[in-house]
């Protein structure tokens, strides 16, 4: 089961422009979005490791976002 709850991401994927979003749509968006959320978040701890540190820093995730 999936992490993030369906109606935020349709509420998201309207605000952006979508004006009808199918239920099948809003489950393959939200596993997109935890695959990149993930690979994200393995980038990010890889950078605070290697500045000798366990807490993520937004630093990290702007890092990470550029890495990708």
């Amino acid at each position: 089961m999936a992490d993030l709850p369906i109606a935020a991401v349709i509420r998201i994927a309207k605000k952006s422009g979508a004006e009808r979003v199918g239920s099948d749509a809003a489950v393959a968006l939200i596993a997109q979005t935890e695959d990149y959320i993930a690979c994200l978040v393995k980038e990010a701890n890889t950078l605070a490791i290697h500045a000798g540190r366990k807490t993520i820093k937004k630093e990290d995730i702007d890092l990470a976002v550029k890495s990708m």
